[in-house]
């Protein structure tokens, strides 16, 4: 994978990295997949991170000595536009799809993301160009930290403004982080039905002090990441493989809820995720099992798809 911002993109070009922001968008409102993933599978993880850790001091220095057109070039301004408008889209159409299809259909969905994960965790495992006794440890942490937050029942509450700013703060490093979801990390927090609400409502405050605490976390996380990127990066690949494996734990197809509301909003405000991790009824006998083999091939085989089409239009994404 490399840094694309220094490629001059045609209008075509943008207009499919919006599609991929579309398909980030569509991740992070399902608690358990994260955006990151889908940023790492479509080849523009790093750039993001990259472009992000360019918003600082210098990129002030060259508005202030060279103008607007410069600085705008600096930050990698026309990728943000398309990306995130592409996020923002999908995140305001889809949330009321996605989360329909997470209550309506939760075994088709959830074994959509299986796929797609299992997917993701072998080509970025592949990326890691040597592998070694760091890598490996750096992998089992990985996973074990992404497993235990996976594991983990959410009880906790909070939809003051200031909470909801600390929330997306918190929530946004963990969504550009491939196998971590930000979402799940907001039911962690108390905040997801706050913040679903309000987007669903168009509560103009609170999606205004949530976007103002991501840009905030966004901002600070992008930095130590790409640091991180830049001189420790096969281990950094392998802990973020990690994360992939490890939330194989939040996106099993069967959860012993099924068909109803997967957050319980108790009367004091508290939320409970309550989609602990079950086995099929009958391996043999189970009608929903063909359909959710076919549905997390059919997740595998689109990353393959997408992986496969990135190295077609980008051949310099592999050293080619």
């Amino acid at each position: 994978m490399s840094n694309n911002s220094s490629h001059i993109r045609s209008l075509k070009e943008y207009l499919f990295v919006g599609v991929k922001g579309l398909a980030m968008g569509a991740a992070d409102v399902v608690p358990g997949v994260s955006g990151g993933t889908i940023a790492f599978i479509t080849g523009i993880y790093e750039e993001l991170i990259n472009s992000l850790s360019k918003i600082n001091l210098s990129a002030l220095k060259i508005l202030k000595n060279e103008g607007v057109k410069s600085a705008w070039k600096y930050i990698n301004g026309n990728f943000f536009v398309a990306l995130f408008l592409g996020v923002f889209i999908s995140v305001f159409s889809l949330a009321k799809f996605v989360t329909y299809l997470l209550d309506a259909h939760p075994v088709l969905l959830w074994s959509f993301f299986f796929g797609l994960v299992i997917a993701s965790f072998i080509l970025v495992a592949k990326t890691i160009e040597k592998w070694n006794g760091y890598a490996a440890v750096s992998l089992i942490i990985g996973a074990l930290v992404a497993g235990y937050i996976s594991s983990l029942t959410a009880t906790a509450s909070g939809d003051d403004l200031w909470y909801i700013f600390i929330s997306g703060a918190i929530a946004i490093c963990a969504m550009i982080l491939p196998g971590i979801s930000g979402a799940f990390i907001l039911v962690l927090l108390g905040s997801y039905h706050s913040i679903m609400t309000g987007i669903k409502t168009l509560d103009i405050k609170v999606i205004l002090v949530f976007l103002v605490g991501c840009i905030v976390g966004l901002l600070s996380f992008s930095k130590l990441l790409n640091y991180l990127f830049t001189h420790f990066k096969q281990i950094v690949l392998a802990v973020l493989s990690g994360f992939l494996l490890g939330s194989l734990i939040k996106i099993w197809p069967w959860k012993n809820s099924i068909g109803s509301e997967p957050i319980i909003i108790h009367s004091d405000g508290r939320e409970e995720f309550m989609m602990a991790n079950t086995l099929p009824n009958n391996f043999n006998g189970d009608p929903m099992m063909l359909k959710s083999v076919l549905f997390a091939l059919l997740g595998l085989l689109l990353v393959l798809l997408i992986d496969w089409l990135g190295n077609r239009l980008n051949p310099a994404k592999n050293g080619k």
